[in-house]
């Protein structure tokens, strides 16, 4: 059989806190969610977001990363590979399904708040473009986006 493909990148947000924990033998893993967003025009020809929710598993260092730097809300580029694993439920013996995100590697986008630059690096002489507002005030009022439009 030919070897296959099993490749996966994503672009998205982080949903809730990721979840830290340690294993058996010390290695570090990480997992939390990803939301990604598809924009299509529904039945009545009206453009309408369909969030598409994600399982990332992160290990050792990327997993390291994680804990220090990423939150909810947090942009993330995410390129790693698929996986599945199955196990028997400890209540009702049914066979159960998670297919997840295997994490190889991982860039963190975005920008921290008080206008530092990804992953806590700004350059030099890069600072808030927007002069009307300062960066401490990127609410959005002005143009009708609040954090209810947010999806995390």
């Amino acid at each position: 059989m030919a070897k296959g493909v099993n490749k996966v990148f994503l672009l998205g947000n982080v949903g809730k806190d990721p979840e830290i924990r340690s294993t058996a033998g010390g290695m570090t893993v990480a997992s939390f969610s990803l939301a990604t967003a598809d924009r299509a025009k529904d039945a009545q020809g009206n453009w309408a977001d369909k969030t598409e929710w994600h399982n990332i598993v992160c290990f050792q260092r990327t997993a390291e990363v994680v804990r220090d730097y990423v939150k909810k809300g947090t942009q993330l580029f995410i390129e790693g590979k698929i996986q599945t694993r199955s196990w028997d439920d400890k209540n009702s013996g049914e066979k159960k399904y998670r297919s997840e995100i295997l994490c190889n590697e991982l860039t963190l986008l975005g920008g921290k708040p008080g206008g530092e630059g990804a992953g806590g690096y700004s350059k030099p002489g890069s600072a808030n473009f927007d002069q009307r507002t300062p960066a401490s005030q990127s609410d959005y009022s002005d143009v009708g986006i609040t954090d209810d439009d947010i999806p995390f």
